[in-house]
């Protein structure tokens, strides 16, 4: 789960690059960048840390051009470093940066194939250089001195049959103009929109619809699955389908906790999908237990908020706020490391002890992944004088690996992995534990948008739409993607 965006306008485009980065950074919190072009000469800045962080004063100044991308990074693959910092840079063909949102799962034989056949060498861990290398040599491939758009589609093409998971990247060709592309199946998101100014019409393309609204852009629609998007230089936009065989299936745990509520993903507003998944969650636990004694509603700040208020309103039960948020600390889902998680936990949120003090109470939040949360909640809502815990997710349990850009690589780190309901709830310290169905998931997105019959939903099922995810990578990401791991690598530092 990264965020990426690219614009090309006709005028300095690094601000408005900036303030998209700012407002997609919760897709990531571990690095930030941009790069920009003017004329044949491309500027970058990249490093680790928030957006805030990255860029100063200084470094806004040396970013000249009137198109360029941008990147925030969470790091589900290789290291939690400035090293892998995107945009990528590769200076032939042409010179192309690229910056990418997602998961390669053949990237062991991509990178292979990469040195051996296509003479380029690799020199992160990351897939994103990969990616980059492979768009670059289908460019290249084609042995022309000037390209248009056509060569930009045939080189896509030859990227969709060589990378299989789930992608969408944005690259800028130097001199030529920016092309985005998504998956054949769909499963990372990315939109595009335009604004017009005085000086022109520009063009956005961007993970989340959010970044276009703050900006002032008009959102056009998503890329198809398989399709990609090409904004020349004078801002000329051009689109083809570049997969052979595309499905629409995009993740759905975008719509569970990754994107903004104020985002529309294929043509689905996140917030109104979550207020459904509140309504059905209410359901089910009105059909287990229509004689419930639970006094009281509180989220878990902030996603699961939107779920909690007609969950709320159909038990017929008062909603609450008794968890105060320190917003100047990061989602702990996506924080690399366990210990890093814990710490964290406490730190974020406070309780209001007037708001459990001999209360029933029923927690609500968007999802359960590891259970360490949850537990340190559950035992704060106890501190504060809470009478019974109960605990309520908006998603199903989640038991298996995601192997398309989300953290979760380890099934032995999942709470829910072989364990019960009953189990669950016992392990996390809760007197009950109601979970989301899939079906109703599935059903409160997709009345949204009909269109979609299919979705990523593989960190429930154990199914993966790609149909090409082996046992034998599933064990290799454990080993090298694990918290243990993850320990390792930050206690280790910088790579040497």
């Amino acid at each position: 789960m990264c965020g990426i965006v690219g614009i090309v306008a006709k005028k300095r485009v690094n601000q408005t690059l900036y303030d998209a980065l700012t407002v997609l950074q919760h897709r990531g919190q571990d690095a930030a960048g941009i790069a920009t072009c003017e004329g044949e000469r491309l500027y970058q800045r990249k490093d680790n840390g928030l957006v805030r962080e990255v860029f100063r004063t200084k470094h806004m100044l040396k970013l000249d051009g009137t198109m360029g991308i941008g990147h925030i990074r969470y790091p589900t693959a290789g290291r939690a470093s400035s090293t892998e910092a995107q945009p990528f840079y590769v200076n032939s063909p042409f010179g192309i940066t690229l910056a990418h949102n997602g998961n390669l799962i053949n990237s062991k034989q991509l990178m292979r194939d990469v040195f051996r056949d296509d003479r380029r060498h690799i020199n992160t861990e990351s897939d994103s250089e990969i990616l980059l290398n492979v768009f670059a040599h289908e460019l290249m491939k084609l042995g022309k001195l000037r390209i248009d758009e056509n060569d930009v589609f045939k080189a896509v093409s030859g990227v969709h049959k060589r990378c299989q998971g789930g992608y969408a990247a944005i690259a800028m060709i130097v001199g030529y103009g920016v092309v985005a592309f998504r998956d054949p199946f769909g499963i990372r998101p990315v939109c595009f929109g335009y604004r017009d100014s005085e000086d022109g019409r520009e063009y956005m393309v961007a993970s989340e619809s959010v970044a276009l609204d703050a900006l002032g852009f008009e959102l056009v629609r998503d890329l198809e699955p398989g399709e990609a998007i090409f904004i020349d230089t004078d801002s000329e936009i051009h689109t083809r389908q570049c997969a052979e065989n595309p499905v629409y299936a995009p993740c759905i745990f975008e719509y569970v906790y990754l994107a903004r509520p104020d985002s529309i993903i294929d043509d689905v507003s996140v917030y109104k999908a979550r207020l459904r998944m509140g309504e059905r969650l209410a359901d089910r636990i009105l059909e287990a237990w229509p004689d419930h004694d639970i006094d009281v509603v509180i989220p878990i700040p902030d996603t699961s908020r939107t779920a909690a208020l007609p969950l709320s309103y159909k038990l017929g039960v008062k909603y609450r706020e008794g968890f105060i948020k320190n917003r100047y600390i990061g989602r702990t889902f996506i924080m690399p490391g366990q210990k890093e998680r814990e710490r964290s936990v406490r730190h974020k949120l406070n309780a209001i002890d007037l708001e459990f003090e001999g209360k029933n109470v029923l927690l609500v939040d968007d999802s359960i992944v590891r259970g360490t949360t949850s537990a340190q909640i559950i035992q704060m809502a106890r501190d504060a004088g809470a009478r019974r815990v109960y605990f309520a997710s908006a998603a199903p349990p989640v038991r298996y690996q995601n192997v398309y850009g989300i953290d979760m690589p380890v099934v032995g780190e999942l709470i829910a992995h072989n364990r019960t309901e009953e189990q669950v709830a016992a392990t996390i310290g809760a007197d009950r534990l109601f979970y989301q169905t899939v079906d109703d998931l599935i059903d409160a997105v997709r009345k949204g948008n009909p269109r979609l019959r299919e979705f990523d939903t593989s960190c429930f099922t154990g199914d993966y739409v790609t149909g090409d995810v082996t046992s034998d990578y599933l064990e290799q990401i454990a080993l090298a993607r694990n918290d243990a791991a993850k320990e390792l690598e930050l206690a280790a530092g910088e790579p040497t």
